[in-house]
């Protein structure tokens, strides 16, 4: 589809650090899963400070595939690109996904809740009963002490918020542009801020097998995400 035509139904965003290694293969593989439902839709890769080949691999699959567009944000902060995204979606109905995942059957399951109007946003939980965490036993203990922080801090009533989500955009945009962290945390305030608007919000559990080791260190990310939990505390708080 091109940018003349008439908008997708669907916009999938995909911030991207990186991923050279798998991305050109993500790519192809999620739009061989994605066509058997028939969807109008466009792939949204939101590049943001790779230092290998991820830019060029990625122009090369906007140039290649229609319903594929690319930015490149120049700077590594996930949250950022994740936002900018979302702005550029054009899409009534947005994911954000993680190019790890590209799961479809998320994506299915989600769809069906949104346009049956049980949900205005899905929030796919590694952490919900039914749910399968595959990853190495350090990312899910990081994932429950992550969500015990917000617990405590914000009173957070959910199981997940970093991870896969869909949402229809017109009611969660003002969501969105109240967001005021970015980075690691910007997915967590938009969850939180739309628990706390009241939108009608539904969980379903997620597999997540990992398919490469984390392009950032984990451990290295804790202190920078502390200081956002508490910018995010504060925020909310007063505001």
């Amino acid at each position: 589809m091109s940018q003349s035509d008439s908008p997708p139904l669907i916009s999938i965003v995909i911030p991207v650090y990186n991923e050279e290694a798998i991305l050109h293969a993500a790519i192809v593989d999620l739009r061989e899963r994605l066509a058997p439902f028939g969807w109008s839709y466009e792939i949204i890769i939101a590049e943001n400070g790779s230092r290998d080949h991820t830019v060029e691999i990625a122009t090369q699959l906007a140039a290649k595939y229609p319903d594929v567009r690319a930015f490149s944000l120049g700077e590594p902060n996930y949250g950022k690109a994740l936002r900018r995204g979302i702005l550029e979606a054009r899409g009534a109905l947005v994911i954000c996904d993680e190019i790890d995942l590209c799961d479809a059957e998320f994506h299915k399951a989600a769809v069906a809740i949104l346009e049956s109007r049980e949900a205005d946003l899905v929030i796919g939980s590694k952490l919900l009963e039914g749910s399968s965490d595959e990853r190495p036993w350090t990312r899910n203990f990081a994932s429950r002490a992550y969500n015990g922080l917000l617990r405590v801090t914000l009173g957070f009533r959910g199981t997940d918020t970093h991870g896969l989500k869909a949402f229809r955009r017109e009611p969660l945009l003002s969501i969105v542009n109240a967001c005021v962290v970015d980075k690691d945390v910007f997915a967590s305030e938009f969850v939180i801020r739309a628990y706390r608007a009241g939108v009608s919000i539904r969980e379903i559990p997620v597999r997540v097998i990992e398919k490469r080791p984390p392009s950032i260190k984990l451990f290295k990310r804790v202190p920078a995400v502390i200081r956002q939990v508490s910018r995010l505390a504060w925020a909310i708080r007063m505001h």
